[in-house]
């Protein structure tokens, strides 16, 4: 009788993790609040303790509180154009005016909806300019993208290497709307001590094939997956701690993951 062919399993593949804790408990950030103090307390708040590796996701729009970047809009003076351009999208003629500020160039207008390059590269709504989850305190009030979020990343990384001695990554994310994909998703906008783009090319696949252009946005992966537990309305959770990152750190930022004009197939 024929013995029965026996399958020996090949060496077990270590399991990947990545661990997302979102941080909660941060107060209300105001103008010159430091920011990488408020981050650790949150940590310690969650009752974990910060390690090498590490990585800080955090929110777009704490970074632009804290760096005064909220507009009252009865001090914006609308231009011409912007009068023109708020009629066209049926909007506030002085957001309208700082959209033209911020932009280098609108790319799409329609009821509602303007569509901006902003003057750092990133494709978005109202070229970043947002006003929800904004105090008002009466006043209609707006919110701009940081002057320069890979700088902010820097800064918050450099303020826990000061503070804890350890060597972390920060991601500041935002969220933005795809072209031919519905709804929004997590984007990094401001990268640093993690590599915002890592390039595959050359790589071998599972059949020993060379990849040919097979270049991974790890860091808008990481933004993304952030999101799902921050939230996007009052879940009150403006960071997140992610520890698993699979990439080396290196010193990264987020105009690698910014497609330049000449190598854009759309527009």
């Amino acid at each position: 009788m024929e013995e029965p062919l026996t399958r020996h399993p090949s060496p077990a593949t270590p399991p990947r993790q990545l661990t997302l804790i979102a941080l909660g408990g941060i107060p209300e950030v105001e103008q010159g609040a430091p920011l990488a103090g408020l981050l650790l307390a949150a940590v310690a708040s969650a009752g974990e303790r910060l390690a090498a590796g590490d990585v800080l996701i955090v929110a777009q729009k704490i970074v632009s509180k804290a760096e005064g970047r909220l507009v009252k809009l009865a001090e914006v003076q609308p231009s011409q154009a912007a009068r023109e351009l708020a009629q066209a999208a049926d909007k506030d003629a002085r957001l309208a005016e700082l959209i033209l500020r911020e932009a280098r160039m609108v790319l799409r207008v329609k009821m509602g909806v303007i569509i901006a390059e902003h003057r750092l590269g990133f494709v978005m709504a109202n070229a970043g300019i947002d006003q929800s989850n904004v105090p008002a305190r009466g006043e209609d009030v707006a919110l701009l993208l940081p002057e320069d979020p890979d700088a902010s990343a820097r800064r918050i990384r450099d303020g826990v290497r000061q503070a804890c001695g350890l060597e972390v990554g920060v991601v500041i994310n935002d969220s933005f709307g795809r072209a031919w994909r519905n709804g929004v998703a997590g984007v990094a906008i401001g990268v640093a001590g993690i590599p915002a783009l890592v390039d595959r090319r050359g790589a071998l696949d599972r059949g020993g094939r060379k990849l040919r252009v097979t270049q991974v946005a790890a860091a808008d992966e990481l933004a993304a997956a952030a999101s799902l537990i921050m939230g996007q309305a009052d879940e009150g959770f403006p960071a997140v701690l992610a520890r698993g990152f699979p990439y080396a750190p290196r010193e990264g930022t987020a105009r690698e993951l910014v497609r330049l004009r000449e190598e854009d197939l759309f527009r």
